[in-house]
């Protein structure tokens, strides 16, 4: 299967180093380029893509805004934030707007290649306790919508699921909550699953995001 993505910086030099290393392989084809985000969601009405490698700051409209708008239309295509810095604070903003993970720009490029087949394939590509680092520094400064944190949704889980939500969002992984729970890998895997599907979700990333938002972790990793 060909991985359809496209590149969406407005920086042409930039796009055309990313379009050389994806035409090198054999299960990926760029599809579309876009210069901004407005753009982007023009090309995307009429063209069918399956990663979106997204730039953030851009004229007209930023990666952040027309990720948001791409991830709210029916089967988006999953959305990859490129940052310029590590533990920027747009990437908080991506991760909340529904992109499933972010990488540096500068990263390199089996890295790059990596992350589209993980995303593809429906993971996040960020690992948890970066996400949880970055959560850590830049929470606190970042502008609230005004609504309390919709807490009932936690209702929804079992008291077993939220123990490995919360071990989710400090950054475990499967195996070392297994290990902290004294349960099976197998049945970790389960536990997230069902977490994913009850709290509508798409991968650990939002996990994590959701476990700050409503309080369940809080910034410096606390439960």
């Amino acid at each position: 299967m060909t991985i359809r993505v496209m590149l969406v910086d407005d920086q042409v030099l930039l796009r055309t180093g990313f379009r050389m290393v994806l035409a090198a392989q054999p299960d990926m084809e760029v599809v579309a380029e876009a210069g901004d985000g407005a753009e982007a969601i023009d090309i995307l009405r009429a063209t069918a893509v399956d990663v979106v490698l997204m730039d953030v700051r851009m004229p007209r409209l930023d990666g952040v805004e027309a990720t948001r708008r791409i991830c709210e239309a029916p089967n988006p295509p999953k959305v990859l934030i490129l940052t310029t810095f590590d533990l920027d604070e747009y990437a908080f903003s991506g991760l909340k707007a529904g992109a499933s993970g972010f990488m540096l720009k500068d990263v390199p490029p089996g890295e790059l290649l990596a992350a589209i087949r993980s995303v593809h394939s429906g993971d996040a590509v960020v690992a948890p306790s970066t996400t949880r680092r970055l959560l850590d520094r830049f929470a606190p400064m970042l502008p609230t919508s005004g609504k309390e944190p919709e807490h009932k949704q936690l209702e929804r889980l079992t008291e077993r699921e939220r123990e490995v939500m919360l071990l989710v969002a400090q950054g475990l992984s499967n195996g070392e909550i297994a290990a902290r729970l004294v349960l099976s890998e197998a049945t970790v895997k389960t536990h997230v699953g069902r977490i994913l599907t009850k709290l509508e979700l798409r991968d650990r990333v939002q996990v994590v995001v959701l476990a700050y938002e409503t309080g369940l972790v809080r910034a410096g990793g606390a439960g």
